[in-house]
């Protein structure tokens, strides 16, 4: 008898087919009783209602031991979605004072999983935040007849100090995108959002902790699950002690009201920022609270950009503060000597215009400091770059190196976001402007003096300045001085420098002083503190030039480092050089003396936001 292979073909088939279904299905039962914690959810939530309790975030204090913030009471309503029905939602909505079309609103945004992924009808869910104390009165003595809700007690940032904002930043509440980068989070919840808020989030944000209550059979809460014998205490977060001195950070934001600009102050001995103004700026207390997106909103419209840290983003041409890096170059580099002099002839190199003004000439290198002399510099460049046996490529590469290693071109790593790196051009950038390597010195002797396509933020400035205080070494700049409980990064504590012997750096910091004692930085002379300073006037094509100015105090042990930056003010000595000279008095001896109270009162009354071409609300 013949054997019928189309029918064992398919017994095969069916038996393959029953076999895949089978498995099929003991897959799908893994996925769900095993793998998704759904059931799990569903099932725990009609026995259960797991309430999170949110730790305390940790305190702000100012290197004084001065509270700048601290937490108060905010309240939020939840619910747990499957549990509400038959509830009354006029009532409701006449309650907190919204519509039913907000209510709605409100309820779509809750379930969209795009702005809250993982969604759960079964689990605690937020529909409201920052309702009043008011409202949480009132809410809660008739939460009986909503059922299924119930209010959550968190904390918000209060503010003691209406200064600082870009250094303390400020919470807001997580995005989808939070949420998916880090476990922590849940919709509803917060985070830090510029400032050190940000920057020190998971030393802040504690841990949160957890209570179990139980339910009956109809849902209603019976008590603590084993007498609270599974809940989980909160952690606080850390609280923080700022290296800023915010008397100081004060008085700064005062001088720089109606000016466009920034003001870096550091301690040279630990590189500890006691100061970072950057002005316009807001009132911390703006971005608190239902008002929050509202101001945030205007904050962002505002053209003057008040939102936008100068101190650290700002990347500015830094002008004849650049001079002292140009001087330690050619000293350590054997280009000149301190006795090395050189023409000025009002500016011209070579045939080529850089432009100063009026002084002695030939000058040394100490008295090309003490006039800001921009043909010393130029010469200077010039003859480093187009040394003889060598190639322009070759010396702009060593020029670069030094420079980088001041702190310029990169970002230093300060504990704040988004600092900007500033800029200092290399070899490939000039042989791709000028399509070849055909460039020398007189190519691009602007850089010299701080023009041209140098940039540098304030706070690279101010490090520069405490570099020199420090005769060749700096710490990496940071607000923050110490976290409770924990250690700030090692890094904060690591000497840094150029390969630029301590002997030039004496030579720059005397030159310094020359220039207060009697030259560009007379006005940074103070009574009895001697000062060392730089101005700088930065070349704007946009407009006014800028007012700048790096100093430092006392000469032989300094104790603060400033550098100050004023768009559109004109000459370093018209606005960068009274200002700078207040921060250091005024951090050195507490008050400003009587003879100098005429500067402050100008520099406190004067506008240059008028000469910015930007007009102010």
């Amino acid at each position: 008898m013949r054997k019928n292979y189309q029918l064992a073909k398919r017994r095969f088939v069916i038996g393959g087919f029953i076999t895949l279904v089978v498995i099929i299905y003991l897959w799908r039962l893994f996925s769900l009783q095993v793998a998704d914690e759904t059931y799990k959810q569903n099932a725990e939530s009609n026995a259960f209602l797991k309430k999170t309790i949110y730790p305390a975030r940790g305190l702000i204090y100012d290197r004084e031991g001065r509270l700048l913030v601290f937490n108060q009471p905010a309240y939020d309503i939840m619910l747990i979605p499957k549990d509400v029905h038959d509830i009354d939602t006029v009532a409701f909505c006449d309650l907190l004072g919204i519509t039913p079309n907000q209510y709605k609103e409100l309820w779509a945004d809750m379930k969209n999983p795009r702005k809250n992924p993982g969604y759960s009808s079964y689990t605690p869910q937020k529909l409201l935040s920052h309702i009043s104390f008011e409202d949480y009165g009132k809410l809660q003595e008739k939460l009986y007849m909503f059922p299924g809700f119930y209010i959550q007690t968190r904390t918000v940032r209060k503010y003691n100090y209406p200064s600082g904002a870009n250094i303390l930043g400020n919470i807001r509440e997580v995005s989808a995108e939070d949420v998916k980068r880090d476990q922590y989070y849940r919709r509803g919840d917060y985070t830090g959002d510029l400032g050190v808020e940000k920057s020190y989030e998971e030393a802040l944000r504690g841990k949160k902790g957890m209570e179990i209550l139980m339910r009956d059979a109809l849902g209603r809460i019976k008590g603590k699950y084993e007498n609270g014998a599974n809940d989980v205490a909160p952690e606080s977060g850390n609280n923080l002690t700022l290296a800023i001195d915010m008397e100081l950070q004060a008085y700064g934001e005062q001088l720089m009201q109606n000016k466009i600009g920034a003001i870096v102050a550091i301690e040279p001995s630990t590189g500890e920022i006691l100061a970072l103004v950057t002005a316009p700026n807001y009132d911390p207390s703006l971005l608190v609270g239902k008002e929050r997106g509202k101001n945030y909103a205007n904050l962002v419209l505002d053209p003057l950009k008040p939102l936008y840290d100068r101190s650290i983003q700002g990347a500015y041409p830094p002008g004849s503060t650049f001079k002292p890096t140009q001087g330690l170059i050619f000293l350590q580099e054997g280009v000149i000597t301190e006795a090395t002099a050189f023409p000025c002839y009002h500016g011209y190199i070579n045939g080529i215009r850089v432009g100063c003004h009026g002084h002695g000439s030939p000058l040394p290198l100490k008295p090309a400091l003490q006039t800001s002399c921009n043909g010393y510099f130029c010469w200077g460049f010039k003859n480093m770059i187009d040394k003889k046996g060598t190639t322009p490529s070759e010396q702009l590469g060593k020029w670069k190196d030094y420079l980088v290693d001041m702190g310029y071109g990169y970002r230093l790593g300060v504990d704040l976001p988004h600092e900007s790196r500033g800029f200092i051009p290399n070899s490939e950038f000039y042989s791709k402007s000028f399509r070849g390597p055909k460039w020398s010195a007189n190519s691009i002797i602007s850089v010299s003096i701080g023009q041209g396509e140098v940039l540098a933020t304030p706070l690279q400035i101010a490090n520069l300045c405490a570099t020199i205080a420090n005769r060749g070494y700096f710490y990496t700049p940071h607000v923050v001085k110490e976290i409770a409980d924990s250690a700030i990064d090692a890094k904060y504590k690591e000497k840094r420098g150029p390969n630029v012997d301590k002997k030039y750096y004496e030579s720059i910091a005397e030159g310094m002083r020359m220039a207060v004692t009697g030259g560009t930085c007379r006005l940074a002379n103070l009574p009895g503190i001697e000062v060392c300073g730089k101005t700088g006037t930065a070349q704007n094509p946009h407009g006014k030039d800028h007012s700048v100015f790096m100093g430092f105090a006392p000469y032989h042990d300094p104790k603060i480092a400033v550098a100050v930056y004023v768009e559109n003010a004109g000459f370093g000595a018209t606005y960068g050089v009274p200002i700078g000279s207040l921060i250091m008095e005024k951090y050195l001896k507490g008050e400003i003396s009587p003879e100098r109270q005429y500067i402050e009162e100008r520099m406190l009354a004067s506008n240059t936001i008028i000469n910015s071409g930007v007009k102010k609300h």
